[in-house]
């Protein structure tokens, strides 16, 4: 056991919120009460942004029946920030950390979170200043390495294949080509999720479209020209961040965001358009946004709890005396699926991200690999049924019907 280090805690969202980031701050608020050494707990509201202007909530003060309501809640209750932090932010955040006693510090986000969180830790130890850093993963994207998966992945890989198997039977009703954009700027994860969304080679989604793998405009356009032959429609699942063998977005609007990163949107519209040009089809387009990353009402089981472990874990780790790491999710089986959680230092995790690996997809056939369904399944839960008329028709005992209205 570490010598026991006494002061005040504080918890911080960073980055899009995820349908369980939430339970995150739940599991570090709940696994700092059982800790004499933890004297109060603050949340920073709106990320860094809160450390910067000293906006810090007492988080012993909230109602327990309402921090405890934050584990079916969407969004990020602390508030969240998009903030590219730069060297001359980490001092300020120090100087407030200590002006308030803060010994620890948890970080709950993506990439750049852990990047800040590295850097706050490095500036801190430079300074004498004796804290405890833990970065607490939540990504939607999935692309974080050094950790099977990320907490928010598995509720919107759930929420996206639920969508598209319900799109696909609208789409089996009135049959047309339908484009589905899916969050995923460098990484394929959600978008490959749709493969759960299939029930039999007649069903959606009939083509995945992955930024790892090069977009090639007329194999796509061929494999849509397939399925419209072979079902009358097809539905298909693209990411946002899909790109051409030069590495060139195929949409992309001219702003950019915070952290450089031009804007994303459009690849839907574009792919819609481009089928009814050169293919004289019907294709329709829809972008769920936002939604993907809300939907509590969508949230994985397995999602939820592991929301709450790791938070949990970060706290615990943390007055053992670890510091400068980021806590990880370790699967130890498939059958039954189960899940533990790990360290790893930040700066193994900083300025690297995490790609579906090529070898689970079907470049040829625009489709995810068992492997990869294998990896997803559990981490996903249970996608709800839908039911396929296997159609028997009679048989047909009158000439061929034929418009007299059209020649």
């Amino acid at each position: 056991m570490a010598d026991t280090l006494r002061g005040n805690l504080v918890v911080a969202q960073s980055g899009g919120p995820t349908a369980v980031i939430n339970n995150s701050v739940v599991g570090v608020v709940d696994e700092a009460l059982r800790h004499a050494c933890i004297e109060d707990i603050y949340g920073s509201f709106r990320g860094i942004g809160g450390i910067l202007d000293e906006n810090l909530m007492d988080m012993r003060k909230e109602d327990p029946r309402v921090i405890r309501g934050l584990r079916s809640t969407p969004g990020a209750g602390l508030g969240s920030i998009r903030l590219k932090v730069k060297d001359h932010h980490i001092p300020r955040i120090v100087e407030v950390f200590k002006a308030h006693n803060v010994r620890y510090f948890f970080y709950i986000g993506g990439n750049d979170s852990q990047i800040t969180s590295h850097d706050i830790e490095t500036l801190a130890a430079q300074e004498g200043w004796e804290m405890r850093v833990i970065g607490i993963p939540k990504t939607i994207d999935n692309d974080l390495p050094e950790t099977d998966h990320c907490p928010g992945f598995g509720s919107a890989a759930r929420y996206t294949a639920t969508t598209i198997r319900e799109l696909d039977r609208d789409n089996h009703s009135l049959p047309y080509v339908y484009v589905v954009e899916v969050m995923g700027r460098d990484a394929g994860w959600m978008t490959a999720s749709a493969q759960l969304a299939k029930v039999d080679e007649r069903t959606g989604p009939h083509v995945i479209l992955l930024p790892e793998s090069p977009f090639e405009p007329q194999k796509f356009l061929d494999m849509v020209q397939k399925d419209v032959d072979r079902y009358d429609r097809c539905v298909i699942a693209a990411s946002e961040g899909i790109k051409d063998k030069d590495g060139n977005l195929v949409a992309a609007a001219d702003t950019v965001d915070a952290f450089g990163n031009r804007q994303l949107g459009g690849v839907g519209q574009t792919l819609a358009e481009n089928i009814e040009e050169r293919l004289g089809v019907s294709a329709r387009w829809t972008k769920a946004g936002a939604i993907q990353r809300c939907a509590a009402h969508l949230a994985s089981p397995s999602d939820v709890e592991e929301g709450y472990m790791v938070g949990l874990s970060a706290v615990r780790a943390a007055v053992e005396g670890e510091n400068g790491k980021m806590v990880t999710l370790v699967r130890e089986s498939d059958h039954p699926y189960k899940c533990t959680t790990g360290l790893v230092e930040l700066e193994k995790v900083r300025g690297r991200t995490k790609d579906v690996p090529l070898e689970w997809f079907d470049a040829d056939e625009m489709e995810m690999k068992e492997e990869f369904v294998k990896y997803v399944t559990p981490l996903a839960g249970p996608i709800p049924e839908v039911s396929i008329l296997d159609g028997h028709f009679v048989g047909k005992k009158c000439e061929p019907w034929q418009d007299p209205t059209k020649k």
